[in-house]
């Protein structure tokens, strides 16, 4: 009778550690299911109401390289010819003196690029999409490839829809070599551009609306010093990153 007793309580045990799995089992398949991203669970849980959706960041709205012109080699002033995107216009802001195109392409040492020092005024170049304005809103930005000799320095600029000019608060200079570098447009602060003049206008302004913006370039604010150490700006290739509005 105790073997048989002793018996029936193994079995009885065996039964409730097995019930006790299959029950913990379940519960840990429901927590899987129920996880965003859990091996084996489901879709990922819906936003909360009212809860914004997530940021992305823009793809290329345009990208500039430079063209030297085939019959031309060596330095040579800058022009439509030297743009090599056929969907954007360029234009020359330059007051007094002349912007160039030189370098070589390929050449990390020496690239193709827009050179500003025969400029004997300040000047700037900005370029338009033919199909488009540009949301630079949220995580719009602008990646190039600049240097610098003295104290010049590399401003971005923004014509509005409304035919107001802007320059911006951040400036890039590398006198050492040339610097690949990236601006965020949300951390930018704008004042007014004569664009005529080249030359700012007014107070840093509170609140600035880059959702449609009509033209997109740089400019330097010093007029250059001519060829050797002392007083120049390059720009070598330019990328905007922001999303296409059609005009």
């Amino acid at each position: 009778m105790c073997s048989r007793f002793v018996r029936s309580l193994a079995l009885l045990t065996a039964l409730t550690l097995s019930v006790v799995a299959t029950h913990a089992g379940a519960q840990s398949s429901a927590k899987d299911a129920a996880t965003p991203g859990a091996k084996g669970g489901g879709a990922p849980a819906p936003r909360a109401p009212g809860e914004a959706p997530p940021v992305t960041r823009p793809g290329v709205f345009f990208k500039e390289e430079w063209k030297p012109p085939a019959t031309k080699h060596g330095e040579h002033p800058l022009t439509a010819e030297s743009n090599d995107n056929p969907n954007l216009e360029m234009t020359l802001y330059v007051p007094s003196g002349q912007a160039d195109i030189t370098g070589t392409p390929g050449d990390e040492n020496n690239p193709t690029h827009a050179y500003f020092g025969l400029c004997t005024s300040p000047c700037a170049v900005a370029f338009k999409d033919k199909s488009h304005f540009a949301d630079l809103t949220g995580l719009a930005r602008i990646r190039w490839n600049t240097k610098t000799s003295g104290f010049h320095q590399v401003r971005p600029i923004v014509k509005l829809s409304d035919g107001t000019w802007l320059i911006g608060d951040h400036a890039d200079a590398s006198p050492r070599d040339w610097l690949v570098s990236e601006i965020s447009l949300a951390d930018v602060r704008w004042l007014k551009l004569d664009i005529s003049r080249v030359v700012t206008q007014g107070v840093l302004l509170d609140k600035v609306d880059l959702s449609k913006v009509d033209e997109i370039g740089f400019a330097d604010l010093m007029p250059g010093s001519g060829h050797g150490p002392g007083g120049w700006s390059d720009v070598a290739q330019l990328e905007v990153y922001g999303k296409p509005v059609a005009r």
